[in-house]
């Protein structure tokens, strides 16, 4: 009988890294595989040779290669444990405590809206909330929290020159809007785009922070990669309209975070435009968009609901005079973000007790 590479690391997908939830192919622990009729051998990468999982995973290995291939391999003695030696960088912002990601996969369904109005929710909660927007070709936060005018100052912390944020409604804010000409369009390639937003979370003087959100640009680009090889998110939040288009286009930002390489979780959707209540008819749902997309989403993924945004007046005039809605205490819109804020909170507690940290993507040549 012979196997092939694909078999052996398909079988090897069905081992877990003891205490977490990602196999170790997926974690890139296999590598070199030989075949040699029924010989079968490969590298079992560690990062550190003292690891003490190194025996349970070596036995594993071979109970399920001789389980699910063949029980007649000769796998025994023939996988090499090696472990790579990572010198421990800087942390970046070691002051922060969780890193969301809010995406989107289509542009125009109000992310930079849910991302702007989650923040202030979330500190008048009496969290400490950053939110850095990384749309560098369309940054909007500026507008919305009336910071056009922003120029942020470069202050001087230890021995190192940081930029101070700016910080309004209780959120301290980055955007490259507040160093470019907002009447000009901003023209950069890739490489520049990405070590913008490096700086901006770098070198911006973010101090102690429960929560740091990165309203991401639309779709999947340098930038999301940028993020993921500079900081370990903890989960994407991902916001999407009912209707089939933007759900397509949803499905594909999910595949990227939770896609092998990347491994950032998904905290759940975000339902913008969910329907619309004319003031007059206060009881009518309008499902302009469709009805329950995101819902079936969702329940079809494994992942929650965390919130429903309506169409409402109230929410596009904030953001254009910028003062979030959420801002407000007495309407019912800020009551939904509210709610939603409550929904990230809880996701992000049962994402921290249930698996391991994230850890940043390495590049590798």
């Amino acid at each position: 009988m012979s196997y092939t590479e694909k078999q052996i690391k398909d079988a090897l997908k069905l081992v877990k890294y003891p205490g977490s939830d990602t196999d170790i192919v997926s974690l890139d622990m296999v590598r070199n595989i030989s075949i040699e009729g029924k010989k079968v051998g490969f590298d079992l990468v560690f990062q550190k040779s003292d690891d003490p999982n190194i025996i349970s995973c070596k036995k594993s290995c071979v109970a399920t290669l001789l389980r699910f291939v063949d029980k007649d391999m000769e796998i025994k003695g023939n996988i090499k444990v090696k472990a790579v030696h990572i010198v421990e960088a800087p942390k970046v912002c070691p002051g922060v405590k969780n890193i969301i990601a809010v995406a989107s996969g289509k542009g125009g369904v109000g992310k930079s809206t849910i991302a702007s109005n989650l923040a202030v929710s979330l500190a008048k909660l009496g969290y400490k909330v950053g939110l850095v927007d990384a749309d560098i070709f369309g940054p909007s936060v500026p507008t919305m929290f009336a910071a056009e005018n922003a120029r942020p100052q470069m202050v001087t912390v230890g021995d190192k020159e940081m930029i101070e944020p700016y910080e309004n409604y209780g959120v301290k804010m980055l955007s490259i809007g507040f160093f470019v000409d907002p009447a000009q369009a901003t023209v950069w390639r890739g490489p520049m785009a990405s070590n913008a937003l490096k700086q901006m979370i770098e070198e911006g003087n973010w101090g102690e922070l429960d929560y740091m959100l990165i309203d991401l640009p639309p779709g999947t680009s340098d930038i999301h990669l940028t993020l993921v090889q500079t900081l370990p998110v903890t989960g994407a939040v991902i916001v999407s309209t009912p209707q089939q288009v933007a759900l397509a286009d949803a499905i594909k930002g999910i595949s990227m975070f939770e896609g092998a390489g990347i491994n950032v979780p998904v905290l759940g959707l975000v339902e913008n435009m969910a329907w619309f209540t004319p003031a007059e008819l206060p009881e009518n749902k309008y499902y302009i968009f469709g009805e329950g997309g995101c819902k079936k989403l969702a329940e079809e993924r494994g992942l929650d609901l965390l919130g429903e945004i309506p169409i409402v007046q109230s929410v596009r005039e904030g953001g254009d005079k910028g003062k979030p809605v959420a801002v407000n205490d007495d309407m019912i819109i800020s009551n939904a973000f509210e709610a939603l804020a409550n929904s990230v909170i809880e996701a992000v507690d049962k994402r921290n007790n249930n698996s391991n940290a994230t850890q940043k993507v390495e590049i590798t040549k």
